[in-house]
Order: C-alpha cells, then sequence, then structure tokens
C-alpha cells in the first residue's frame, strides 16, 4: 500500500466517521463540531488533488465563517432537546432495509474491483489558479452564485422567523 492510498483512506475514513456522528448526534452543537471535522477531511483531500485554493477556501469559507454562523444560529435558537414525537412504526425497520442495502452494495463494489489504484489528476486550469477561478465565477457562474447566496439568505431569514416566540399581550 503507498503513502499516498494510506493518507487517502485515513481522510476518507475520518471523513465517513464525522459524517455518520453528524447524523447520529442528538446534540445540535457536537452535530455542527462533527461537521467542521468533515471539512477540514475534505479540504485536507482537496489538498491532496491539487487544487489549493480549493482546500484553503473550503478551510474559510466553510470551516471558519459558515459553521460560526451556523453555532451562533444554534446557540440564538436554544439547542434544548426537542419534544418527544411519535414514530411511525414502520420507519425505523425500513431504515435498517435501506441501510443494509446500501452497505451491501458498498462491500459489493469494493470487493468486485480488479486493482485499487489511486491516481491523481492534476487540477485543471480554472480550479487552480484562484485568478482564473474568480473570473470564471463572477462571469460565467455569476447567476448561479447569487441565486446560492439568496437561498443561504432566505434560509437563515427563514430559520428565525419558524422558531420566533409569539409576543404576548401585556394588557391582558
Amino acid at each position: 500500500m503507498t503513502t499516498g492510498l494510506f493518507v487517502f483512506l485515513t481522510l476518507a475514513i475520518i471523513a465517513i466517521t464525522a459524517a455518520a456522528g453528524l447524523i447520529l448526534s442528538r446534540n445540535t452543537v457536537y452535530s455542527a463540531l462533527f461537521l467542521i471535522i468533515n471539512f477540514l477531511a475534505v479540504a485536507v483531500l482537496y489538498l491532496i488533488m491539487g487544487a489549493p485554493f480549493i482546500a484553503l477556501a473550503q478551510i474559510t469559507i466553510y470551516a471558519g465563517a459558515i459553521m460560526v454562523l451556523f453555532l451562533f444560529v444554534i446557540m440564538l435558537l436554544g439547542a434544548e432537546k426537542p419534544k418527544e414525537i411519535e414514530q411511525m412504526k414502520w420507519q425505523r425497520p425500513l431504515a435498517f432495509v435501506l441501510g443494509g442495502a446500501i452497505l451491501v452494495e458498498g462491500v459489493y463494489a469494493l470487493l468486485t474491483r480488479v486493482s485499487i489504484t489511486v491516481t491523481t489528476n492534476p487540477a485543471s486550469e480554472i480550479l487552480a489558479d484562484p485568478k482564473t477561478l474568480g473570473i470564471s465565477l463572477y462571469t460565467k457562474y455569476s447567476l448561479p452564485f447569487e441565486i446560492a447566496s439568496v437561498i443561504l439568505l432566505v434560509a437563515a431569514i427563514g430559520a428565525v422567523v419558524l422558531t420566533r416566540m409569539p409576543k404576548k399581550d401585556k394588557g391582558q
């Protein structure tokens, strides 16, 4: 096993474990911290693939700014445990069946591979240089970039509006 393959597999295991911790954690703050670990593992994978700008943007934007915003919203809205709701009896068995099917597919895909070779392709010209990436982002992809920013803003405002407590009348 080469060093590159070992590093890739280690980072993949860390990213998958952090994603599982994110989903399975009942505490929202812990879920956000697992998401930070996942972002960092993905950033190192980008670095290995030869895209240093994307890796640093992943760390500074996602693991830095966005996660600080998430933690701020979690603390603002309250991280108390939600009320227990009655689950439908068919959900848990269905989840186990679907999870088992995905696990079987993953094991089958790993076992049927003839050889494991890891090749790293050099990053494309657009992703390697920050200047060309910026020009491409703000010319060719400016509309999707703006749409994504508006959707994120609306989602943040919607979360605050949905969790706002109604004001009680002072006169009554």
